[in-house]
């Protein structure tokens, strides 16, 4: 029995150990903490202000809220603001991000609107630090070579922003190289969304066990996934907690029982 009792304590150590937050050099969360974030800017795809546009970012800023968008890179490595890897839907232009040159990628708008893919660099001077941003990086292709070149231009960029991504590999880079910027890891029960990824690597950040080579200062959760153990024992061990994408005030209202930051979209929170 002792030693079936000793197994189970050395488990429950190790799994502590594996999901557990950043410890040692823990940054100031307080610019980011109890605020709301307009998930790719205060936008409406039928509207002059569709998703990841400056349009999109203006109106949130005016309205106070901090704002949560998508980086990746074009063709000729620009930092560009867009969240699919297809340009199809928000374009309709087939092929990925990567396939173009900034100067082609200038040429589409954005949905219905006479918005085009802004840079980095141009949302960045918008915001002008007037309110936080969470940044994710986008690693359909897995390299860390856009976390290299956008940290170029975040390094001269006085507002308070941190970083995310779902690919560990973003947060292990910054763990290595910009320590002092706050890192989340994006997750969620993925398989309850749909069947494909119902594979163990998505079991294992959905269990947040790549924490133990990231560790990161918060989690951003799927809100639907809230009962989730490893998030809620992240949060327990001081761990920020953060969730997305909230769509309505109902869904908002329980949020704000279980995160301290909430991302949203479709509607405007009371």
């Amino acid at each position: 029995m002792n030693i079936l009792l000793n197994v189970i304590l050395i488990l429950v150590v190790v799994y502590l150990l594996l999901v557990a937050p950043r410890t040692f050099g823990v940054v100031d969360k307080g610019p980011f903490h109890n605020r709301d974030y307009a998930h790719r800017g205060l936008f409406d795809n039928a509207s002059d202000a569709p998703e990841n546009s400056l349009a999109a970012f203006r109106k949130a800023v005016e309205a106070g809220y901090g704002i949560e968008w998508d980086v990746q890179l074009s063709k000729d490595e620009i930092p560009v603001i867009f969240h699919d890897a297809t340009l199809e839907r928000m374009c309709g232009v087939k092929g990925n991000v990567w396939d173009f040159t900034l100067e082609e990628l200038k040429s589409f708008h954005l949905a219905n609107s006479q918005e085009t893919i802004p840079t980095l660099e141009e949302a960045l001077q918008m915001v002008d630090g007037k309110v936080p941003l969470i940044i994710e990086y986008k690693l359909d292709r897995v390299q860390t070579r856009v976390c290299e070149l956008a940290d170029k231009l975040l390094r001269s960029y006085n507002g308070p922003y941190c970083i995310e991504s779902f690919h560990p590999l973003a947060l292990i880079w910054y763990r290595k190289n910009r320590p002092d910027i706050m890192r989340g890891q994006l997750s969620g029960e993925f398989w309850k969304e749909d069947k494909q990824y119902r594979q163990l690597q998505y079991y294992v950040v959905a269990y947040l066990l790549t924490n133990v080579a990231s560790r990161p200062d918060f989690v951003a959760y799927n809100h639907l996934h809230y009962k989730n153990l490893s998030r809620r024992v992240f949060a327990f061990l001081g761990g920020l907690s953060v969730c997305y994408t909230v769509k309505n005030q109902p869904d908002y209202e329980l949020a704000r029982k279980n995160f301290s930051m909430i991302i949203f979209d479709s509607f405007i929170p009371r």
